[in-house]
């Protein structure tokens, strides 16, 4: 059987990102069919090079990955919906084989975009499981999918969105299939993701992650994610920072030091950064971390005020915020909190109260953003009530912002611009920029 995987994410803000989620379809997939990545990230002309690929490989199934329902880059959120438009037209016009989607951000509106895109299959949260019985079935000559957990099919038609869902114990899943990266990625940031666990037991209001990956943690075994490490490094030359994509990477706090611990004892010293909750974060923590490499840490604080943690149910207050600043600058750790202002029940006072707690805490490094659901890229009246709102939080940031020389906000242009971020690269700055802020 012939499958091609598309990934269509273009995003280049901050960093090119290699397709990780697309890279484990392709090992789940299994051996004994061909495959090839259509990767759209670099083309100057992303929907003709997709239909010549499509029509060079003619292949049986296509599978397309959508990481995000908005882009990305922070500058300027807005839908990627009407780009997945034109790949799905390019995709039907030079290719008659099913295809199926899936994907973080399908996963969020997984029966308006099986809707939009008449899709023949769509994969809803974790894929592996499914999308291999999906090829199982089809290579075997049946359409018969009903009994497929996270399965969507359009003859089952959209109600089969969100029931059964499936989640995979790691300790035997297959690594992502690294050989497809393409080496500019590499080549541009020196940045190279790479995952310990999946799931995630925190309770934020507006997060995700545990509709995609479940709410529990579910670990990859140490020493897999060390080899996996060390052998990335050894095939990958221009590597020279590893970002560690965990929801969280502290929680369960054993799992990383176990982690730290396995690294040090390999002699593994590349540096990396990671996500961390201010939950169960210590200084014995930052201290095996600091000498495991972890050059870098970024914090979703997203309110300085604890009536709005509580709101946005974080599980963490601003005494915890302090402290998890407090221990990374005592271990030589970088520490960027990200702030996402103007959420549900946020008023434009409590916006500047958390400035004010932003100015107090005076991390090394912040990220400024004003709220948006995503649920606004199909829900158009919900987006315009959010418009008006989303512009005095903006206003209230940039009057605090263009003083304060370490912190960005990106949709304002305010420390966060594509030629500066070029001349950075050019001049040989490797690994997340804003460890570089002064």
């Amino acid at each position: 059987m012939r499958i091609a995987f598309v990934s269509p994410n273009r995003e280049q803000l901050p960093d090119p990102v290699p397709p990780l989620g697309v890279l484990y379809m392709m090992s789940a997939a299994g051996d004994g069919h061909e495959k090839t990545l259509i990767d759209l990230c670099f083309e100057d002309e992303p929907l003709a090079f997709l239909g010549r690929q499509l029509e060079a490989f003619a292949p049986d199934l296509v599978a397309i990955g959508m990481r995000n329902i908005q882009n990305a880059d922070y500058s300027d959120t807005r839908t990627t919906l009407a780009y997945y438009d034109q790949i799905m037209q390019a995709t039907r016009e030079h290719c008659a084989a099913p295809v199926v989607m899936g994907g973080g951000g399908f996963s969020i509106v997984p029966a308006e975009l099986m809707t939009r895109y008449d899709l023949d299959y769509g994969i809803v949260g974790e894929g592996e499981k499914a999308f291999a019985a999906l090829v199982a079935r089809i290579a075997g000559g049946s359409r018969e999918v009903a009994d497929i957990p996270n399965l969507m099919s359009r003859d089952g038609g959209p109600q089969q969105a969100g029931s059964r869902r499936h989640f995979l114990d790691l300790r035997a899943s297959a690594p992502p299939d690294r050989s497809w990266i393409d080496p500019r990625y590499y080549e541009y940031s020196g940045v190279a993701p790479l995952q310990t666990k999946r799931g995630c037991v925190m309770r934020c209001e507006y997060c995700t992650y545990p509709m995609i990956e479940g709410r529990e943690f579910r670990h990859r075994p140490t020493d897999v994610v060390a080899d996996e490490w060390q052998d990335m490094l050894a095939h990958s030359p221009a590597i020279d920072h590893v970002f560690i994509v965990d929801s969280v990477f502290n929680l369960p706090d054993r799992q990383a030091r176990e982690l730290c611990e396995a690294l040090i004892s390999r002699g593994l010293q590349t540096p990396w950064t990671c996500y961390v909750n201010p939950v169960r974060f210590d200084q014995g923590l930052a201290d095996v971390m600091a000498r495991a490499g972890c050059a870098g840490v970024e914090i979703g604080a997203d309110s300085g005020t604890d009536q709005g943690l509580a709101r946005l149910q974080k599980g963490f207050n601003t005494a915890d915020i302090r402290e998890v600043s407090r221990a990374c600058r005592q271990a030589g750790i970088k520490d960027c909190h990200s702030f996402v202002l103007g959420t549900r029940g946020d008023t434009l006072d409590d916006v500047e109260r958390s400035l004010d707690f932003l100015e107090e805490l005076d991390p090394f490094s912040a990220i400024l953003m004003a709220y948006k659901d995503d649920r606004e890229a199909v829900d158009g009246e919900l987006a315009a009530r959010m418009v008006a709102f989303r512009t005095q939080v903006l206003e209230a940031i940039g009057r605090r912002a263009k003083t304060r020389t370490r912190w960005a906000v990106p949709s304002l242009g305010l420390r966060f611009d594509p030629r500066i971020f070029s001349r950075l690269r050019k001049v040989g700055l490797r690994g997340p920029l804003w460890q570089y802020v002064q």
